[in-house]
């Protein structure tokens, strides 16, 4: 008897420096192999200044993404199904014809600046964390669409649509908001999961401005004849919602056999926090600055967002153009070799948020401090892994002590799996073990959503991951000491 094929689902995901399409193959278990990741093609992202702004190009994202289909489908060429993550809070602004106004401003724009206190004085920080559960940060889309509304494109506006639900829609011709990404703007009750009117009335927004809610696994639609003529797909290609923001695809995508873990998704950004079955809406929790975002199957990824790699691929960047090699690999093997116990920044300070060169404001920041200044290339990153690994520390342990859910085991997820110093360093501090992988979380948490939906991986989230952990390769850093860094706080 001949084993059938195994099923093929596409995972569209884009972060906010580079994205990829990536063909998943699942036969349900059969073979022991979990989910097998190809990716297809892969694209450079980036903001760029036009018209005063910092903005995305996501008219040629999109293009990319037909790109990346059309490769995926000569080599795969009946795909089940497409599922498309990218980061949270932007959006684009349509017209009643829906057609997009102007490309999406990045949300390290400063154009939120003016705004925060405005929108505070109308509906007041507790009251707000107490609808949304939400960590405060000043580009969140409730801010940006304050900014909007004094705006000159405001008075054409029909719709907002986030970036995942604005590329499904020119895929299918289907406008939707998928939850687990609707929870970052704000404008979401975490309780109900349904939009706040109350907020949106008293921040003079539209209860309609935003496409109704679906979940993930969800089937949007099918594909347009025009993106079939393009890419080669065949109409009955369908479109599924699944976590579209990438930290909910990254969540369902961690390897984990127990409940009682947390995660690190490593990237840009660094997505600290466990998985809960309701929202912590506490003052302490609010003061602690954490977050209540949507998760898969209801669940509730209580987290913060913490600097990520971001600082030391800016600092990269600024020490190429400087001249400098800047070989990352060497980089991290030198700061290796330095001592522990070095300066250490807030990696969540303001002013690492901006382009520019982020090894300078590092320093200006060990200099404020108080603390040694680092002066070689590699003492800079040796600065940054200290200070995410204390970071990484201080947020687990914030999230047991406000949530009450015990941590045995932390998974890390994305780049910074890659990152052994970070690893350990994180391993060390938090005293727990660290089990490293995989990178591609978002992409196999994409494809797990896909599969089920299908009929092809089990219903349920727990066994989903357990079908994700099947046929992995995982890294354990045990700790080595039990130093624990006072800087932890």
């Amino acid at each position: 008897m001949t084993a059938s094929a195994p099923s093929v689902f596409a995972a569209v995901d884009i972060g906010a420096s580079s994205g990829r399409v990536v063909a998943g193959r699942t036969d349900g278990g059969r073979s022991q192999q979990g989910i097998e990741l190809d990716v297809v093609h892969r694209f450079p992202n980036g903001a760029q200044q036009r018209d005063g702004h910092l903005r995305w190009d996501l008219s040629g994202l999109f293009a990319e993404v037909l790109t990346g289909l059309e490769k995926l489908h000569r080599r795969y060429p009946s795909p089940v199904s497409i599922g498309i993550d990218t980061w949270a809070v932007d959006y684009g602004l349509l017209d009643d014809q829906h057609r997009l106004l102007a490309e999406p401003i990045s949300y390290r724009d400063a154009r939120t600046d003016s705004v925060v206190e405005q929108v505070h004085r109308v509906v007041d920080p507790a009251e707000l964390y107490s609808v949304n559960g939400l960590q405060f940060l000043p580009f969140n889309t409730v801010y940006q669409l304050a900014a909007e509304r004094s705006g000159p494109l405001w008075s054409g506006v029909r719709h907002a649509v986030l970036l995942p639900d604005l590329l499904t829609f020119w895929l299918t011709g289907q406008l939707r908001t998928e939850v687990t990404n609707a929870s970052t703007t704000g404008l979401l009750d975490a309780r109900q999961r349904s939009w706040s009117t109350e907020v949106m009335e008293r921040l003079d927004l539209p209860v309609d401005l935003f496409p109704p809610l679906i979940a993930p696994g969800s089937v949007v639609g099918s594909l347009t004849e025009e993106v079939c003529r393009r890419t080669g797909l065949d109409s009955r290609t369908r479109v599924v919602a699944v976590g579209s923001h990438d930290t909910a695809s990254a969540v369902v995508g961690v390897p984990a056999a127990t409940r009682d873990f947390a995660y690190v998704s490593s990237g840009t950004w660094s997505l600290v926090g466990v998985e809960l079955p309701e929202p912590v809406l506490t003052d302490a929790s609010r003061r602690a600055n954490f977050t209540n975002e949507g998760g898969v199957d209801g669940r509730v990824r209580y987290l913060r967002n913490v600097g990520g790699l971001w600082l030391l691929q800016e600092s990269i960047r600024t020490w190429r153009e400087d001249g400098q090699s800047a070989d990352q690999d060497a980089l991290l093997k030198e700061a290796a070799q330095l001592p522990g116990g070095g300066p250490v920044v807030d990696v969540d300070a303001a002013e690492f948020i901006a382009p520019g060169d982020l090894p300078e404001r590092i320093r200006r920041a060990c200099r404020e401090s108080g603390q040694v200044v680092p002066s070689a290339a590699a003492e800079v990153v040796r600065c940054i892994l200290d200070s995410l690994a204390v970071a990484y520390a201080r947020t687990v342990k914030s999230a047991e002590t406000l949530s009450g859910r015990s941590v045995e085991v932390i998974h890390i997820v994305g780049g910074g799996c890659q990152n052994s110093l970070l690893c350990q360093l994180t391993a060390d501090l938090t005293r727990r073990p660290v089990l490293a992988g995989p990178i591609e979380a978002t992409a196999l948490g994409n494809v797990a959503v896909q599969a089920r939906t299908a009929g092809v991986l089990p219903p349920g989230l727990d066994d989903l991951r357990l079908a994700v952990r099947s046929g992995l390769s995982l890294t354990e850093y045990s700790p080595v000491s039990d130093r624990v860094d006072s800087r932890q706080g």
